[in-house]
Parts: structure tokens; sequence; C-alpha cells
């Protein structure tokens, strides 16, 4: 039996093959032989997938939270720049 050369799958065909495993609807074998992947590795790529699917739901919240806040502060900055601004042009006789 010859050796196949490495092959690089992309995330997405992946998260397809894990997918099928985790639903449970064909054995390793069958999906083996669908997708022309070693069982190991489906095996493999689907502990990988139900071990961090929690980060899908939680880590863009968390990041979504940041951002409002790095964005509340920034819009907080330019009123405090604007005012301080004004108020130097005011003092300082200048016109707008």
């Amino acid at each position: 039996m010859a050796r196949r050369s490495r092959r690089n799958h992309s995330p997405a065909f992946k998260a397809k093959v894990a997918l099928a495993a985790v639903k449970g609807e064909r054995t390793l074998a069958e999906l083996a032989e669908q997708f022309d992947v070693h069982p190991k590795q489906i095996q493999d790529w689907r502990k990988q997938l139900v071990a961090k699917a929690n980060h899908v739901f939680g880590v863009g919240l968390g990041e979504a939270t940041t951002h409002e806040q790095v964005q509340q502060k920034l819009h907080a900055k330019i009123g405090q720049l604007t005012m301080e601004k004004d108020f130097l042009a005011n003092a300082l006789g200048h016109d707008r």
C-alpha cells in the first residue's frame, strides 16, 4: 500500500466532518469512506469540536461587552476633549 502525501484540510471541511460525526447518523467507518479521511482523524476532530463548543457561544459575548465598554470610554474622552477645547478657545478669546 503506497503512502499518501500529507494533506491539509480546511477548517470548514473539518467542521463539516466533525458535525457529521456528532450527529451520529453514520458510523465512523462510513464517514471515513465518504470523506476519504481516517476514522481516528474524524474521532479527533469530533473531540475537538465537542471540547471547544462552549467557546462558540461564550467568547463573542465577552468581546462584544469589551468592545462596547471601550467605545463608551472613547466617546466620553471625545466629549471631555471637546469641552476642554471650547473652554480654552473661550478663555483665549478665539471664536470658533
